[in-house]
């Protein structure tokens, strides 16, 4: 037989090369196998025929199944659902006939679910017949808008100043936070890029809503109820920690060490937050957020959709939200972005200073509250004079994750803050050891001219303490709280928040205010400020986060970020303040209760935030005349008074 070469030519030709061929193959048999045998090959096909006949007859059910299933996939999914929600009910009912007060709760979720899904099975069937028939009266509402709003905008502003005369006038204290307020608006206005391209509307919407949730949250009893509720579930959820962190580095390490204590809940809460954009529960929260925002401020889909986002996530995930969007967003809206990265934190990371002792409810509604006011004074300081391309835009389409499953998701979460947690171990490290190094500098060059104990937060103290007793916290809790705003601004809020921990800790164990001419602790009024104004990532280092992160999503742009990230910064920091300066002007003082009672019952043999305010109260109460001491107020004609105060002393 002629020999056949596979050669390069034969190899282009594809099938043409014999080897690739139907006789090729018959030939290379015969030189294997001896001639080709055309009975073995009809005997060796009736095989496979039969064993494909029997597989599909195996399999016949399946496919059948598999058929049924899918021609009628809408009918089985709503029995499916049909019988959750059914079993559902029977649970909830059961739930709340064994304990109506412990379900209340789940009472409350269902409430809010029902809610939503009966809105929108109404917009999807209703909605567009509903609009239909409100369109004349919507005509007629336009029409009579420019006379209209005037008068809301009086009527607004008549009930706030009538409110604010009697608010205040219990409370005088609270006139210095509001003439705090005004002073950073006007100052952020002075540093406005157009002043005469100021949208006035987007800025009073803005704090009207921040001054509207403020209310809700620090004044009405449902709102301080719920706020306090979510907290400590937060606290509770958080707890969780512990069962992965002490099964990794053991109890001793837990309780003892910083890092394995408190660093975990980082991890946890990366993880649980990956775990509801995969299920798409963050990306409905933030756009249900932006729309009301975008619907009252009149700010563009995509900048309200990042600030919106950055309640819940950090300065570098939000803009992921939008990051189709970033290359072709003018100036005004990359100012908001960086904006509302600057004024808030992340969620993550909230769960770690929760776990110092910081008030949870404080921190969720700082977060909360930040968002409209970061939008308001973002177009306050850089107003839109670009004509933006998504103005009018219907909707902007959030971009998701790639996991493929929730396992994927939370496991990706996890990994993801492994990062987080270095960066904030190693800025932890870092910044300490530097504060600690420039602290030495300035008592050595201190000493030089024979002043003694000079320190950053020294000199912090003394050059922020006015913008502290803006903020409202009093003249003796300046100097703290100014020391705070520094480590805050300078180094980062991480520290900061540490250090009002401390602060809060001694102040709850019943400590002296004063450990000769040093303040060892805030009072409550001056602890809430400070959880306001420090409740944001708007520091020095932060700079380089910002420009790092945004830069790789928009390399093209990044001249243009450079130019903005400091005037941003600015207003990041302004912001907090706000948010602190309306802290203190919604601040109610805790009542200390009935201090006869508690001191006459009192173990003095431990001490008590509550037990130093009582003794406050009877050593103030208390009158030496002529060498008889006497008792005033509650204290007077109480047979426990002598004895009490030799307790107290």
């Amino acid at each position: 037989m002629e020999e056949k070469e596979i050669t390069l030519d034969n190899f282009e030709k594809g099938t043409d090369n014999p080897a690739f061929s139907s006789a090729g193959e018959e030939t290379l048999y015969e030189e294997c196998d001896g001639p080709y045998d055309e009975t073995k090959e009809e005997r060796r096909g009736e095989g496979k025929g039969r064993f494909s006949s029997y597989c599909r007859k195996a399999l016949q059910p399946a496919s059948k199944a598999k058929y049924f299933c899918k021609a009628h996939a809408k009918v089985l999914r709503r029995v499916a659902l049909g019988l959750l929600g059914v079993a559902y009910l029977c649970y909830f009912i059961a739930a709340c006939w064994l304990n109506f007060q412990r379900a209340l709760a789940l009472v409350v979720i269902t409430a809010v679910v029902v809610f939503f899904i009966c809105w929108s099975l109404f917009k999807k069937h209703c909605g567009a017949k509903v609009l239909l028939l409100l369109s004349p009266v919507w005509k007629c509402f336009q029409k009579s808008w420019p006379w209209l709003k005037w008068l809301l905008w009086v009527a607004l502003l008549g009930g706030l100043i009538t409110w604010l005369a009697l608010d205040t006038s219990r409370n005088p204290e609270q006139l210095i936070s509001l003439a705090g307020f005004c002073f950073l608006v006007l100052f952020l206005f002075a540093c406005s890029k157009h002043h005469g391209a100021v949208s006035w509307r987007a800025v009073f919407w803005g704090l009207g809503l921040e001054f509207l949730f403020g209310l809700f949250v620090l004044r009405t009893t449902p709102g301080v109820q719920a706020f306090q509720w979510l907290g400590d579930q937060i606290q509770f959820f958080l707890s969780y920690t512990t069962a992965g962190s002490s099964f990794v580095f053991g109890n001793t390490l837990i309780e003892e060490v910083f890092a394995f204590q408190t660093l975990p809940i980082v991890v946890f809460f990366s993880c649980v937050m990956s775990i509801l954009y995969y299920l798409g529960v963050m990306q409905w929260l933030i756009v249900k957020i932006s729309w009301v925002l975008q619907v009252s401020m009149g700010t563009t889909p995509t900048e309200t959709l990042s600030v919106a986002g950055n309640i819940f996530v950090g300065q570098t995930e939000a803009p992921l939200l939008i990051r189709p969007y970033l290359a072709d967003m003018t100036h005004s809206e990359i100012h908001a972005v960086m904006t509302g990265g600057f004024s808030t934190i992340a969620g993550s990371v909230m769960g770690a200073y929760i776990s110092f002792g910081i008030d949870a409810a404080s921190l969720i509604a700082a977060s909360v509250m930040a968002a409209p006011c970061a939008l308001a004074m973002s177009k306050l300081v850089y107003p839109e004079v670009e004509e933006s391309k998504f103005k009018g835009k219907g909707s902007v389409r959030l971009s998701s994750g790639e996991e493929q499953n929730i396992l994927e998701a939370a496991s990706n979460g996890a990994a993801a803050s492994v990062g987080l947690v270095a960066n904030i171990a190693a800025n932890l490290i870092a910044f300490l050891a530097v504060l600690e190094f420039i602290n030495a500098a300035l008592r050595w060059f201190g000493e030089m001219v024979d002043i003694e104990g000079l320190s950053f937060q020294v000199i912090c103290s003394y050059v922020l303490m006015p913008v502290a007793f803006l903020m409202g916290a009093d003249w003796a809790d300046s100097p703290l709280v100014a020391e705070l705003l520094g480590i805050k601004i300078f180094l980062n809020e991480f520290v900061a928040y540490q250090q009002l921990a401390t602060y809060k800790k001694n102040r709850l164990s019943g400590l002296e205010e004063w450990n000769g001419s040093q303040k060892q602790w805030i009072s409550e009024r001056a602890e809430s400020i400070a959880t306001f104004a420090l409740c944001g990532f708007a520091n020095l280092s932060s700079i380089g986060i910002m420009l790092g992160g945004l830069a790789s999503m928009v390399p093209q742009r990044k001249s243009d970020l450079a130019s903005l990230v400091l005037r941003a910064l600015l207003t990041g920091i302004c912001v907090s303040m706000l948010n602190a300066c309306l802290a203190g002007l919604l601040h109610v003082p805790t009542e200390v209760g009935d201090c006869v009672s508690f001191l006459s019952t009192a173990n003095f043999s431990s001490t008590s935030y509550t037990m130093y305010m009582c003794c406050k109260q009877l050593f103030a109460s208390s009158l030496l005349k002529n060498g008889t001491l006497s008792f005033t107020g509650d204290w007077a004609g109480v047979a426990e008074s002598v004895p009490c105060l030799m307790q107290c002393c």
